[in-house]
């Protein structure tokens, strides 16, 4: 599966096909939560959350990866990543993009 930010592939013809979504929503872990706290106090990277972040991105990733099969897609394109707060202790990660089926240019 190709999976780019830009709006094309270069020598490409795309059919679009349709929007695609892959999202996860995750909690804070209350030991990392210790760990922030700490770090607060005297600065750094909080790892803990890095990491948390890390993995969902990739989970959210895989499922838009995975969304995109089930429609037969070749890749997807405009791919972008959000995320927001869903209550207090957790945020949802998301991946979205445009699944196309890819043609080759006649030249």
């Amino acid at each position: 599966m190709i999976v780019t930010t830009t709006d094309g592939i270069d020598g490409k013809e795309l059919e679009i096909i349709s929007v695609v979504f892959g999202n996860t929503v995750r909690a804070k872990h209350i030991g990392s939560d210790i760990a922030a706290g700490l770090k607060n106090i005297v600065g750094g990277e909080l790892k803990g959350y890095s990491d948390m972040l890390t993995q969902a991105r990739k989970e959210a990733y895989d499922r838009m990866i995975e969304n995109a099969e089930q429609l037969n897609a070749d890749a997807i394109v405009n791919v972008r990543f959000t995320t927001s707060q869903t209550m207090a202790g957790a945020a949802e990660l998301l991946a979205y993009g445009t699944a196309v089926k890819i043609h080759e240019v006649d030249l």
